[in-house]
């Protein structure tokens, strides 16, 4: 009867374990769709798309604009919103070069245990300032550190929004400008969504260092054309099928900080 009775304690706990596994996947990994639809590759094999997270900054996100221009590609830029009040001319010249903008919340929280109250008004903070900027509402929106609550499809939803995610991360706030491209360019496959930073979480630009980076991006952007991929904003996902979303059939050192995590 004891062994019995430990047997099904057991059974039991490693039950409990096994969910809490799966939740802690299903809603803090990039790759994961398993409790909601998420963009997490291009839908066109052929194409790769360049996104940027938590800007914008001074410089990095005007650096990044000059060599994109001089490289022909558009890109996305998932801003914060408390960065683009901060900086609207650099909100209008992403719109104005021909780039995609999405919504990467106000303040850069953690969603995991967030109320749907502070998820909806993070959320539509960021859409207003951006409205009011460019003239727009973003159609996409990616979660700070790709960490998801439970009401947040529910809100994205309601409002009209896609969740994009990401399936090759250039890990641009712990390599040199070296790493970050081999990293970046050894993780390429047909329709590779690419993880990059133009900003810090929503930090101001004294606390910003994505020299790496802008560094980095004129050989990730040879590396990607030469590997065949096209380079391609989020706007042609938006307006392409079903298959794109993966979970319906388918980002103390003297130095500035600059976070690892998206």
């Amino acid at each position: 009867m004891r062994n019995h009775r430990l047997r099904i304690v057991l059974a039991v706990f490693a039950s409990a374990l096994a969910s809490v596994g799966v939740l802690a996947y299903g809603l803090g990994s990039p790759q994961a769709t398993l409790l909601g639809p998420a963009l997490v590759r291009d839908g066109d094999p052929a194409e790769v798309m360049l996104t940027f997270d938590d800007g914008p900054s001074v410089p990095y996100t005007g650096e990044i604009l000059d060599i994109l221009r001089a490289k022909g590609v558009k890109a996305t830029f998932f801003l914060c919103g408390a960065s683009a009040e901060r900086y609207p001319e650099l909100v209008r010249r992403i719109r104005d070069e021909g780039h995609e903008i999405g919504n990467h919340t106000w303040s850069h929280p953690w969603l995991y245990l967030a109320s749907r109250e502070s998820m909806a008004s993070e959320i539509d903070r960021t859409q207003d300032v951006l409205e009011r900027i460019t003239g727009t509402r973003p159609v996409w929106f990616r979660p700070p550190f790709g960490v998801r609550g439970f009401p947040l499809w529910d809100i994205l939803r309601e409002r009209g929004m896609k969740m994009m995610l990401w399936s090759d991360r250039g890990h641009d706030g712990d390599l040199d400008a070296a790493g970050i491209s081999k990293i970046t360019l050894a993780q390429l496959h047909p329709g590779a969504i690419v993880l990059l930073h133009d900003g810090f979480e929503a930090r101001a630009s004294e606390f910003v260092d994505r020299s790496a980076t802008v560094s980095a991006l004129p050989g990730i952007i040879d590396g990607v054309r030469r590997a065949g991929y096209r380079l391609a904003p989020a706007g042609r996902a938006a307006s392409s099928s079903a298959p794109l979303l993966a979970a319906e059939g388918a980002a103390g050192s003297t130095r500035k900080p600059s976070s690892s995590r998206p």
